[in-house]
């Protein structure tokens, strides 16, 4: 059996039509259309819809996916009593974790495993993971939950249930942009964990519960809530260039800087930059975007380290408000679209994932010791 490279790099691992990604070239699309164009021009809903169907919706199709969001936003009963229960200081990717599971309990199409129940589990995952992590946010600060208002589009609505106030028209489509950005990257950690599990017949909510435990990991969520705990604890940009330099000398990975696949700029963290530094400055933290621009600055000319979709996605969030630990269980709920979409098109052409192993083991045919003698 050949050698793989660690980490199964470079290892082709199932045929898809959602995602292509050129990481010399900088390029990422959606089902055919480059991020750029669906940056620029989409609404996340229109984006849902894409992954899920292979093309852009017409007027009456998106019109019917919206108010099919806004039909499932509650969450059932049993999993908002959890949430009112959870252990104070708890992780909060770990009680997304819970809750999403939960929600298996709570829905009589859990089991059924035909192309329609399947459809209406991902609409339903979709709307009630926003509705979890913004619950989740109220209740542990002791405050209500804020009802939905069918009346906005879904980034909308969930500043609004997280935060209380409905935000302006820049805010609302800068967090559109960054859920349009976050909803979908071909087979890393968290996709295909949910596709191996998607693959064995397991019903959708497992296959994305195993998907946030993989998000959870350092080493695939989080990279931004790491971004933002360093810009906080630095006052100039001058100090983040010697910030930058110490931790590269030391060989200390600086956060948000350098990506897995992509070799040049992250083409999603040129939209992350204009829109950070836009609500920067309608806010009062336009320094995070100048600390954040210093960095990136130094380090593309110290160790050509571009900065990926984390890095800006950093300031933007902590300047909308968002509490900096739910930074990943928004990457979450955005994610939830591409997740969904790769578990159904493992459903549509199903084979069992099952790779092999390469044994570096001992040479088999061990004599037994008795156990005496050991």
């Amino acid at each position: 059996m050949a050698v793989m490279g660690a980490g199964l790099e470079g290892v082709i691992a199932a045929e898809s039509r959602i995602c292509f990604i050129d990481g010399e070239a900088g390029i990422l699309s959606y089902q055919g259309y480059d991020i750029r164009t669906l940056g620029e021009k989409a609404t996340f809903e229109e984006v849902i819809f894409l992954l899920w169907h292979g093309r852009l919706p017409k007027q009456a199709e998106l019109d019917e996916l919206k108010a099919g969001l806004v039909a499932h936003r509650e969450i059932p009963a049993g999993v908002e009593s959890f949430l009112k229960n959870v252990p104070k200081g708890s992780v909060p990717m770990a009680v997304l974790r819970t809750a999403v599971s939960m929600l298996a309990l709570y829905d009589p199409l859990a089991q059924d495993m035909s192309v329609e129940a399947n459809q209406t589990k991902a609409l339903k995952l979709m709307a009630q993971t926003a509705t979890i992590v913004s619950s989740m946010d109220r209740l542990r600060k002791s405050q209500p939950v804020v009802p939905g208002d069918p009346k906005l589009g879904f980034a909308a609505n969930f500043l609004y249930t997280l935060t209380g106030k409905k935000p302006d028209d820049v805010m609302e489509r800068a967090f559109d942009v960054a859920l349009v950005l976050h909803a979908e990257h071909e087979l890393n950690a968290s996709t295909f964990a949910a596709r191996v599990t998607a693959a064995t017949l397991s019903d959708i909510y497992s296959a994305v519960t195993s998907a946030i435990g993989a998000l959870k990991g350092p080493l695939h969520g989080g990279a931004n809530e790491d971004v933002i705990r360093l810009l906080l604890t630095i006052k100039t940009p001058e100090e983040a260039v010697e910030r930058a330099r110490t931790m590269l000398a030391k060989k200390e990975k600086i956060p948000g800087l350098g990506h897995r696949v992509y070799k040049t700029l992250d083409p999603r963290a040129t939209f992350l930059k204009n829109m950070a530094k836009e609500l920067g400055e309608r806010t009062g933290h336009v320094n995070l975007y100048e600390i954040s621009n210093a960095i990136q600055a130094y380090g593309k000319e110290a160790k050509n380290l571009n900065a990926n979709v984390d890095f800006f996605s950093a300031s933007t969030y902590y300047s909308l408000g968002i509490p900096v630990d739910l930074f990943t269980p928004i990457f979450a709920m955005s994610r939830m679209s591409g997740w969904t979409a790769h578990i159904l098109e493992q459903y549509h052409n199903n084979r069992l994932i099952r790779p092999r192993a390469e044994y570096i083991g001992d040479a088999p045919g061990k004599a037994w010791i008795p156990i005496g003698q050991r």
